[in-house]
């Protein structure tokens, strides 16, 4: 039996019964392969389940603001996909007539939209014969073959896109696709695989090579930077001072808290902080401690402190993103995960009451 006829086989026996696999409509495929990136199953379907009810059309989608959709993103991470669905959603409205794609090269024209959404797309939506190439498929296809090109490299990405399109079984591209991506996520799994029980170990490189460890291989990434950001919850009248976050940096258009960021910890303890708080918010300012949390992004590693800051004073000619919200809207607003869990058992936990 061939590779390609043992991982249907494999598949219709063992997939799992996902909701966008009962459609083609491409709208919906869209918004599961989108939010899926970088993301597994079980934490991005109730995401899925919830853009889908707010949003069940792209016009939905189109016509909603940008910060109720980062609001529904928040704790994916990764904003900029949401900001970029959302720029797709109204492009498809403007140029499509609100008809989302399915052919591979208009999707690919879209934002956000990169070889691989655009192939499970077109694939799954009109059956087009594109290969779906994603982290599972990549290590099945390592291991399997015995590749040892780093799937991070521009060579690489070239070799296992090029078995990937001479594989695929043009009879029925989408079934394929799906049972070679559900094979990686469930039986070739990154790590402890199934091999003792998987339909391809005998004639599986690494598996006869006692490589599962060793493959597929990786090029390392550069160490991760360390940030230190101490924020100032001022809260009067039964309002919290918030601010907006610009351009340039984490959690674009996110909301948080007046802060000041050290470039050490030993910065944030020594008396380095005291004199940036009363520089920045007034000789009488004052700060009592509340909690810490880190957090942890792909790039950077950000530990973060909370203080409850008294005496202050705003220039807020000078600080514009900076506004007064209650706390209904306090909760209403696209929150960084690290502030929303901050937010929800400072303001919210049953202490409060």
């Amino acid at each position: 039996m061939t590779f390609q006829n043992e991982l249907i086989n494999w598949y219709l026996l063992n997939k799992r019964d996902l909701p966008w696999r009962h459609t083609n409509d491409a709208y919906t495929i869209w918004l599961a392969e989108v939010i899926l990136q970088q993301t597994r199953v079980e934490q991005g379907l109730p995401y899925f389940n919830k853009f889908l009810e707010n949003f069940p059309t792209v016009s939905d989608f189109a016509g909603a603001t940008e910060a109720k959709v980062l609001k529904l993103w928040q704790g994916l991470g990764y904003y900029s996909r949401g900001r970029n669905m959302h720029a797709t959603a109204q492009i498809v409205v403007k140029d499509y007539h609100g008809i989302f794609p399915n052919l591979h090269d208009e999707l690919i024209k879209l934002k956000g939209i990169g070889e691989y959404t655009a192939a499970a797309i077109s694939s799954f939506s009109s059956g087009e014969a594109r290969a779906v190439v994603d982290g599972n498929v990549f290590r099945v296809l390592s291991r399997y073959y015995g590749i040892a090109t780093a799937i991070n490299s521009p060579a690489g990405k070239k070799e296992f896109f090029a078995l990937a399109n001479e594989l695929l079984y043009r009879d029925d591209p989408a079934l394929y696709n799906q049972a070679i991506m559900e094979f990686g996520a469930m039986q070739c799994k990154p790590k402890s695989p199934a091999c003792g029980i998987c339909p391809l170990n005998q004639t599986c490189y690494a598996f006869n090579h006692k490589m599962v460890n060793e493959l597929p291989v990786k090029k390392k990434k550069a160490a991760q930077k360390h940030r230190y950001i101490n924020y100032f919850v001022c809260f009067d009248g039964g309002q919290v001072l918030v601010r907006e976050r610009q351009a340039g940096d984490v959690w674009q258009h996110l909301y948080d808290f007046p802060g000041i960021e050290m470039l050490t910890h030993e910065d944030t303890d020594n008396g380095l902080l005291v004199d940036q708080v009363k520089s920045t918010f007034g000789n009488d300012a004052y700060f009592e401690f509340i909690s810490a949390k880190k957090h942890i992004l792909t790039h950077q590693i950000i530990h973060v402190q909370f203080f409850a800051l008294k005496n202050y004073i705003f220039n807020f000619n000078k600080q514009k993103e900076l506004n007064w919200v209650s706390l209904n809207k306090l909760d209403e607003l696209p929150q960084p995960k690290v502030i929303h869990d901050f937010v929800q058992e400072y303001f919210f936990s049953d202490k409060m009451e």
